[in-house]
């Protein structure tokens, strides 16, 4: 008789949600330990129960250098990620404005609170940091451009000087071979007279 094939699902009964969240995470590690030792990679491994009880894997390496390389390489992506999350959280600028001009303008000012102020103040200085993680993210896209124009005029330039280098040879050559007459061109062999 074949296993049953189970609907992936949330488990209702709380029971037998922990028993299988067990016997899954750890099959899960096991799984995690074999691909390490088959095909030497460092592995890491965190699992967060539903209770938040953490289970961490690691192979090889220990699991604080795995994440802290897993960091350096993804740094970019993950504060690209951060300010994107803050910036959906607050909206579009144009929404901040309306309210800070809501808040700020008007009668309103006296029955705004401290703590009202701060929101609006980290509000305030999430969007400037977007703003300026997009603002340095163009200006890194027009740095690479220049870079690629700077290169291609360089490779234009080589050419052209080489292009240049070659007719000047052909122009001293022909120079040399259309000397006026009465003089011998370097091109003729010289002759010398013979003596009796």
């Amino acid at each position: 008789m074949g296993r049953k094939k189970l609907e992936i699902k949330r488990i209702e009964n709380k029971s037998s949600r922990q028993v299988t969240f067990s016997k899954r995470r750890n099959g899960l590690i096991e799984k995690a330990r074999q691909l390490s030792v088959l095909c030497d990679a460092s592995v890491a491994l965190l699992v967060v129960s539903a209770s938040g009880k953490l289970y961490s894997f690691s192979s090889g390496d220990n699991l604080v250098k795995i994440l802290d390389r897993y960091g350096k390489q993804h740094a970019d992506d993950l504060k690209a990620l951060d300010h994107q999350s803050k910036a959906l959280n607050y909206g579009s600028h144009y929404e901040l404005l309306e309210l800070v001009d809501s808040k700020l303008v008007g009668s309103n000012v006296k029955n705004v609170s401290i703590d009202a102020l701060v929101q609006l103040e980290e509000h305030l200085e999430t969007a400037l940091s977007v703003t300026r993680a997009k603002k340095t993210e163009l200006m890194l896209k027009l740095v690479e451009n220049l870079k690629e124009k700077e290169k291609m005029l360089k490779e234009e330039n080589q050419v052209l000087a080489s292009q240049m280098e070659n007719n000047h040879h052909v122009g001293a050559e022909a120079e040399m071979e259309m000397s006026p007459a009465g003089q011998i061109s370097d091109n003729l062999p010289v002759t010398l007279p013979l003596l009796n």
